[in-house]
């Protein structure tokens, strides 16, 4: 059995990669990064290693290779003989690989090699739509009813945690990723075309929605609360952020506020997101994995967007009757570093207000923004997150005695 992955770097060797190996397939890896397709080709084989707090464990991912991104005949023939693939190269990346993903499905519809289901391992919403409307762009009206039939776009929810790999932590190896034991894949089960393959620890689920808004509206929004409240307090690692008292509290209520507001619209068990959450705080507290609140605070625009991890998390759990002034900490600190990367911007309650109309989309004076911007007003006065914390916990009691 073969499987293509386009996207050879961290979520491609250090995820996808170990579930496709450890599922009886070869791994093509496609990439453009020369050094790594050529290491791939010469050895066969990568390191993987498991990181704790406590140490770490090697194993080995074997049979693979890689071919150049570079080299549309190569990529193209790899794609028409492949029983499964994947694509991990990133939200800002992936319109580039399009046209080697259409010349792969024109050779294997060519030379009728049957379906294929491409599993998007994207941090993206509605990755499987994106990913359509862009291949659609591409193809003619004929190509397009033989995508319809016989190419499954499914949607994939990635957990595992895996930071930029450092010197250090490749220890001699250029392949090795270092990652967090965590391994379960969930998919779209609906999307797929023909029978669903047997893939190690692949979670087939519908509907798949619940499962993209948890990773959204629960992991990323936590990871992300948290690294732009340790930015405020100059900390490095997401680990150091975690271990600091009030931005625990502030986290793990952030989370609680889009738990609740998920139990109501799937009508999912609260009890099953609570367990997850605190799997994931304790999770957080991986020292080896070195995590940076840079790495995870990047790109704070996207982060900002109206239906991303921050505001969306907070609309969603004000159309469920939640106030979500804990998450609102968390979007406030990612206004205050928004601000602080971009040029021509400074510090004031005007520009944190000209960001969430031109950014995050929300109108002057809604509720969501005056909540926002009181707390945004309490970080431009220095208060500390002792201060946030209780004039949130305030805003809590005060709301709960309005449903009472």
């Amino acid at each position: 059995m073969k499987a293509v992955i386009y996207g050879g770097g961290n979520i491609g060797r250090g995820f996808i990669g170990m579930l496709f190996s450890n599922s009886g397939y070869g791994v093509t890896f496609v990439d453009v990064a020369e050094t790594v397709v050529q290491e791939l080709q010469e050895k066969g084989e990568y390191p993987l290693r498991y990181v704790t707090s406590q140490g770490y464990e090697d194993i080995w991912i074997k049979p693979v290779t890689a071919v150049n991104g570079n080299d549309m005949d190569s990529v193209a023939r790899s794609i028409a003989e492949c029983d499964i693939m994947a694509t991990a190269v990133g939200v800002r990346v992936l319109k580039y690989i399009i046209p080697n993903l259409v010349a792969g499905l024109r050779r294997r519809w060519a030379e009728k090699k049957g379906p294929l289901n491409i599993i998007i391992c994207e941090n993206l919403m509605d990755a499987n739509k994106v990913l359509e409307r862009m291949l659609r762009e591409q193809l003619t009206k004929a190509e397009c009813e033989i995508l319809d039939k016989q190419v499954g776009l499914v949607e994939a929810s990635i957990g595992r945690m895996v930071p930029l790999q450092t010197e250090e932590m490749k220890d001699g190896e250029p392949l090795r990723v270092c990652v967090e034991q965590y391994g379960f894949l969930p998919v779209d089960q609906s999307a797929f075309k023909g029978e669903v393959p047997h893939i190690k620890n692949m979670i087939p689920f519908e509907p798949f929605d619940f499962f993209i808004k948890r990773k959204l509206y629960i992991h990323n929004m936590g990871h992300a609360t948290c690294a732009y409240l340790g930015d405020l307090l100059g900390l490095d690692y997401i680990y150091q952020a975690i271990d600091q008292n009030e931005i625990y509290i502030i986290v793990r209520n952030a989370m609680e506020e889009s738990a609740m507001a998920l139990s109501a619209k799937y009508d999912m068990p609260l009890e099953d997101i609570m367990k997850h959450i605190s799997d994931l705080l304790y999770r957080f507290t991986n020292v080896a994995l070195k995590d940076t609140c840079k790495r995870v605070g990047g790109d704070p625009g996207r982060k900002l967007s109206p239906q991303d991890r921050l505001i969306g998390s907070a609309s969603l759990a004000f159309h469920q009757g939640i106030t979500p002034a804990y998450i609102a900490i968390g979007v406030a600190a990612a206004v205050h570093h928004y601000i602080e990367e971009t040029d021509g911007m400074e510090q004031s309650l005007e520009w944190a207000g000209n960001v969430l109309e031109s950014v995050s989309m929300l109108e002057r004076g809604e509720e969501l923004e005056s909540l926002i911007l009181n707390m945004y007003q309490m970080i431009l006065e220095k208060k500390n997150l002792g201060e946030l914390r209780r004039t949130a916990d305030a805003i809590k009691a005060e709301s709960f005695q309005g449903v009472v």
